[in-house]
């Protein structure tokens, strides 16, 4: 039994004890959430073969408990989530099997009937700090951002720490050991993409200052011991220039280098594919400016990222681990802090420079409340070929995305979503594809 599974279980006990004092049950929340989800990947290159065409569907349940806190100087609760996704339709023939970024777990030579996960964390407050640990923690951070982007969520087991005891400032720290990905059932241990070696130990700190109401300054740090430190900076400022109508700017800086065993075998870092100054070692330096004029229901966004030349950007992601039989646990795909984290690339290799757009429009301007829909359009350009020799390659995509939320009646927070990415591009590693998803998404609140 691990440190955290250990203490989970201790903290359970206690709060059995406990759990009739006011706030715990009286502050309760309990959901179901549905997520069916339609997933057509279309690699425009080779034969219509299941490596080539994906089609999938799927119905995901997510059932999540969040109890309040015991009264006393310090208050204690426990939130839970339990997670099963259903396999529907698409099987042999339309499954990608040895793929670590698959949509479903693979079984044999289709996809897996079902899959389910269980996790919980126990909390502690003590004034305006609050502390979590278990294995269903999902941080949204500058260094870490949980994935939810396909059927059901990724998340991590460990401790987290957020302190509001300061005005205006947010302290968040915390320690992760194991990640449970999107498209599986088991927990793994942490690493980054094309490594086949993990770590238990990724070590964050940092804070959100809001100098003013218009004004938020951000500083964190990371790292995955034996592969990577990383730095962050941030920026975001909103100029209210009339009623409805607003300039936004976002800056960000990305700082990072190596640790430990990283460039050892497994334990290499396989720069997206693109050029590495030292084979698997991490060296980069990344940053991007994101300006926003907002315009009644419009917002029209510009912005421009640029990855440096010695390597390209890092971040968590399990896709090179196997499981014993040398299959993918199904713990890849994940989110980075970044526009360019689109609906099929990335745009995060060696050397490369992105300009990117986007229109967006929330229809309540024009009466019809939940609807919103937005276009977007990224160029990536000079990525560093592998071998550091050669013509520069480039790619670029152009997203489309349209939301409803239905607001009244008995179905009211019935949500559907429609993407469509169509990407293309001669950077080594990934081929032209046309990715759509159909989401429909419904959550249901008893407590």
């Amino acid at each position: 039994m691990n440190k955290s599974t250990l203490a989970l279980a201790v903290a359970v006990g206690v709060l059995a004890q406990q759990a009739g004092a006011a706030g715990f049950l009286e502050d309760s929340k309990a959901s179901v959430s549905s997520r069916t989800m339609y997933y057509d990947a279309d690699m425009r290159e080779g034969p219509s073969t299941a490596a080539n065409r994906q089609r999938e569907t799927a119905e995901g349940l997510k059932f999540d408990y969040q109890s309040g806190f015991t009264q006393g100087t310090v208050g204690f609760g426990i939130d839970a989530q339990a997670l099963v996704g259903i396999h529907l339709d698409g099987g042999r023939g339309h499954h990608p099997l040895g793929n670590s970024n698959s949509f479903f777990p693979s079984d044999g030579d289709s996809s897996a009937d079902e899959w389910s996960r269980l996790g919980a964390n126990v909390k502690a407050r003590f004034s305006k700090t609050e502390a979590h640990l278990g294995g269903a923690l999902a941080p949204n951070l500058p260094i870490l951002v949980a994935n939810d982007t396909r059927l059901l969520p990724q998340t991590f087991e460990g401790g987290t720490i957020t302190s509001k005891e300061i005005d205006n400032v947010t302290f968040n720290l915390g320690q992760l050991e194991h990640a449970s990905g999107r498209a599986s059932s088991n927990a793994t241990g942490l690493s980054v993409a094309g490594a086949t070696q993990d770590s238990n130990k990724f070590l964050y700190g940092g804070a959100d200052w809001k100098v003013t109401k218009d004004l938020t300054l951000q500083y964190y740090y990371a790292n995955l011991e034996d592969f990577y430190k990383q730095n962050f900076l941030g920026l975001v400022h909103v100029y209210p220039i009339a009623e409805n109508q607003s300039f936004k700017t976002d800056l960000r800086y990305f700082d990072s280098s190596s640790d430990g065993k990283n460039g050892d075998a497994g334990y290499q870092f396989n720069n997206n594919g693109g050029y590495a100054k030292e084979k698997g070692v991490v060296d980069n330096k990344t940053w991007n400016a994101t300006f926003t004029y907002t315009l009644g229901g419009s917002a029209f966004l510009l912005g421009h990222q640029r990855v440096s030349d010695d390597g390209g950007f890092v971040f968590l992601n399990q896709g090179g681990l196997v499981n014993d039989n040398g299959n993918p646990e199904g713990a890849g795909g994940s989110s980075f802090y970044s526009f360019t984290d689109a609906t099929v690339g990335s745009f995060i290799r060696a050397g490369e420079n992105t300009t990117y757009g986007q229109y967006s429009y929330d229809f309540a301007s024009l009466g019809v409340p939940g609807l919103k829909a937005s276009i977007a359009y990224l160029n990536g350009q000079n990525i560093k070929s592998a071998t550091g020799v050669g013509q520069d390659m480039s790619e670029h995509e152009t997203d489309a995305r349209v939301d409803y939320v239905i607001q009244t009646g008995p179905l009211k927070g019935f949500g559907t979503t429609l993407r469509h990415g169509t990407y293309r591009g001669n950077a080594t590693g990934i081929s032209d594809q046309d990715q759509t998803r159909l989401i429909f998404n419904y959550t249901y609140s008893f407590l």
